[in-house]
């Protein structure tokens, strides 16, 4: 027995659908579960990993494709693979109150452990564990936005927990080699980044060890690069400089 389908329906099966609202009509694109957010963070660059078809639909359970004229009207184009990107971007993820939970709780763990693993107490240089970060997390009542990155996300949040506590970001360990002509000069620009110096070596050379902020990093190896016409040389000895045990908190 055949069964008649029409021609602009397409059935798709385990969908996550996003949303948007153009024009004022309603739009929809399916996607792969656990995907979108991947794709939002940047974490997943294939767009074909995260698309089920590089369609744009008006109804995504019906299978009802959007018409063409629709798509100019509210995008100005009826590049399907565009469009797709523009609501994968800034639509509405639709999702059950129980995926939503679990995907909050998920990214909530992930915030917390990217926290974790950069931070230590600043008195003690010991970092802190995941478990103990998310307490302290809780006690703040940080709300998770599931449309920021965790990344981006976890920097706010040891903003926020320097103030309830001793925190900060675990600091990296570098050596300067600075040519002596220029070294005494770049020294003295280069002060206000670093944390500690550690040793200080002038012979032929100024070869400086010290402790400095991670943010830091990228400004520090640009001065250096500019101001020695590359002759300077910049070593990282140790992404953090912490202390063995972890942190409690009595």
């Amino acid at each position: 027995m055949s069964i008649f389908t029409p021609t602009n329906q397409i059935r798709l099966t385990n969908v996550a659908v996003v949303r948007a609202r153009r024009a004022g009509k309603r739009f929809e694109i399916a996607c792969y579960r656990n995907k979108v957010m991947g794709w939002r963070s940047g974490a997943e660059k294939d767009l074909d990993e995260v698309l089920q078809t590089h369609t744009v639909f008006v109804n995504v359970s019906k299978g009802q494709v959007a018409k063409k004229e629709d798509l100019v009207q509210a995008f100005g184009t009826d590049d399907q693979t565009e469009i797709c990107k523009m609501i994968l971007s800034k639509g509405e993820l639709q999702v059950s109150d129980k995926e939503r939970h679990t995907q909050l709780e998920q990214m909530f763990r992930d915030i917390a452990t990217i926290v974790a693993d950069k931070c230590v107490n600043p008195e003690t240089k010991r970092p802190y564990t995941v478990i103990l970060i998310e307490r302290a997390m809780k006690d703040i009542h940080y709300s998770v936005k599931p449309n920021k990155s965790t990344k981006q996300q976890a920097l706010e949040v040891i903003r926020q927990l320097k103030e309830t506590m001793q925190i900060e970001r675990a600091h990296m360990r570098l050596r300067f080699i600075l040519p002596p002509k220029e070294g005494k000069k770049l020294k003295e620009k280069l002060k206000p980044l670093i944390k500690v110096i550690e040793s200080e070596d002038f012979q032929e050379q100024l070869e400086i060890v010290c402790l400095v902020d991670p943010g830091c990093f990228r400004e520090i190896d640009e001065l250096i690069r500019s101001e020695t016409k590359g002759k300077g040389s910049l070593e990282v000895l140790s992404l953090k400089d912490v202390e063995e045990g972890d942190e409690k908190l009595e």
